[in-house]
């Protein structure tokens, strides 16, 4: 498992190796340039099903894949809304200790903290400069989000989809794993590439959205409405470290509606539909296959074989986060040693923005 791993290499932390040599002018992209992933996640709350079935299995299946992946726990991003410091600075440690425990490898990938590489914030001031007020007014998550804060809504919140290109864009990403949620972000991210190549020359790769098979992991008390670590309703979402008695729960308290068999059809049954959806997901099974096998029975009987599914798939990762989150050190010394290595990649791509610009 992760910890495992990692403890072999603590002393010398061998892994620690520059992929580009800084600080030198990054080069102008090529059309056979290597790939590269970057994505990102906050650190408020423990990761849930949905984010694990709709971004970081994926990410772990994108370190087999050649070129090189970098994911960022986006620390900057979460104050967009109040934290309480003490609070986020032990979100942070849990989320990389989750990410670990699901199988993120800092011998194959970089995991690092985005406030601990400046040259983000930096990114996002230039980019900042370049996009149009109307553009980010008119992003649907602006909309509700703003909607749901009322008058409360920062600035910070309007401006977050600007500092997210800043974060594909300055490690010349040329792919991006996304939900569909994230698909009008993502055309900001490549319309400011493009905006820049052509005020300034061909300097940042347009990067392609990867979208991830899996759709969005519905709420289990609202089936119209995605999972979410903010819900206020606690049977709504079904958390990575959730104990199995608080998985069946929520599964037994999972909206469906009147008829007992098990079908999967999204636009008339979206309650069963999704417990469909999440079996085919966590059996690596089709939806077909779910289907078939499910036959005979009704769904409250149903909804204990999904949640005794989902307990199996969670059990190794809760137990490895559960001997992760025991060794902080080990856990800050990822952290840092990836913040290193992004560093490296930063600070050129960075440098040659500012001389591009007139800052050098």
């Amino acid at each position: 498992m992760a910890l495992r791993s990692m403890r072999k290499t603590r002393g010398c932390w061998g892994f620690i190796r520059a992929l580009h040599k800084a600080p030198e002018a990054a080069p102008a992209p090529q059309k056979d340039a290597l790939r590269r992933v970057f994505s990102g996640i906050q650190p408020t709350g423990t990761p849930h099903l949905g984010n694990y079935l709709g971004a970081i299995e994926s990410w772990v299946s994108l370190q087999s894949e050649p070129g090189s992946v970098l994911y960022s726990i986006v620390d900057l991003h979460s104050i967009t809304v109040p934290q309480d410091p003490a609070v986020l600075r032990q979100s942070i440690l849990d989320m990389t200790a989750a990410l670990l425990a699901c199988g993120i490898d800092p011998e194959r990938s970089i995991l690092f903290r985005q406030s601990q590489v400046a040259e983000h914030t930096q990114l996002s001031w230039i980019l900042t400069c370049m996009v149009r007020l109307p553009r980010l007014q008119h992003l649907h998550q602006w909309k509700a989000k703003s909607a749901q804060q009322k008058h409360d809504g920062t600035v910070g919140l309007l401006t977050y989809p600007v500092l997210q290109a800043a974060d594909v864009l300055l490690y010349k990403s040329t792919h991006v794993p996304v939900g569909e949620d994230q698909v009008q972000h993502m055309e900001l991210v490549q319309d400011l590439a493009r905006g820049f190549n052509k005020k300034y020359g061909e300097f940042f790769p347009v990067p392609k959205s990867i979208l991830t098979s899996m759709k969005k992991v519905k709420s289990l008390r609202d089936p119209s409405a995605k999972m979410s670590k903010s819900d206020p309703d606690r049977l709504a979402t079904v958390r990575i470290t959730d104990s199995p008695e608080e998985i069946v729960q929520k599964f037994r308290k999972a909206v469906t509606d009147f008829t007992s068999e098990v079908t999967y059809d999204p636009a008339r049954r979206e309650g069963v539909s999704n417990l469909v959806a999440i079996h085919s997901a966590v059996t690596g099974l089709p939806v077909e296959e779910v289907v078939r096998q499910s036959a005979g029975l009704d769904t409250a009987r149903y909804k204990l074989l999904v949640a005794d599914a989902v307990i199996e798939k969670f059990a190794p990762i809760k137990s490895e986060i559960e001997k992760l989150k025991m060794d902080k050190d080990h856990l800050e010394k990822v952290l840092e040693a990836g913040s290193a290595r992004a560093k490296e990649l930063a600070y050129p791509v960075c440098q040659e923005v500012k001389k591009l610009v007139g800052f050098l």
